[in-house]
């Protein structure tokens, strides 16, 4: 079982900055492939951004403003989030995938707002 613990989220102003830190358990953190997601209200979950040990992807709506990095001393990831919009709030999730298994974290919610 893999713990998994979302933190940084908050209410942050349109054009503004946030950094969100995903903490997980276990000893071979440096080969999971690790996600964040987001959900608004009323939507599907959706992938956000993802790293393996040596790649990362983004989706296409957040290219050029999110960037994911990973500490493995840490056991942490990390989503820096910049030119924030309205349309970036959700409530964002962590996941790790360890082999064949996935783990999520409880969520922590973003606002974006004037």
């Amino acid at each position: 079982q893999v713990q998994v613990v979302e933190s940084g989220g908050g209410l942050v102003q349109p054009g503004g900055s946030l950094r969100l830190s995903c903490a997980a358990s276990g000893s071979l953190f440096r080969t999971y492939t690790m996600g964040w997601y987001r959900q608004a209200p009323g939507k599907q979950r959706d992938l956000v951004a993802a790293i393996t040990p040596g790649s990362t992807n983004y989706a296409d709506f957040v290219k050029g403003r999110f960037a994911i990095s990973r500490d493995n001393a840490k056991n942490t990831v990390y989503l820096e989030m910049n030119s924030l919009t309205p349309e970036d709030t959700a409530v964002y999730y962590c996941n790790a995938r360890a082999g064949v298994n996935s783990f999520w974290g409880q969520g922590t919610q973003v606002t974006v707002s004037s």
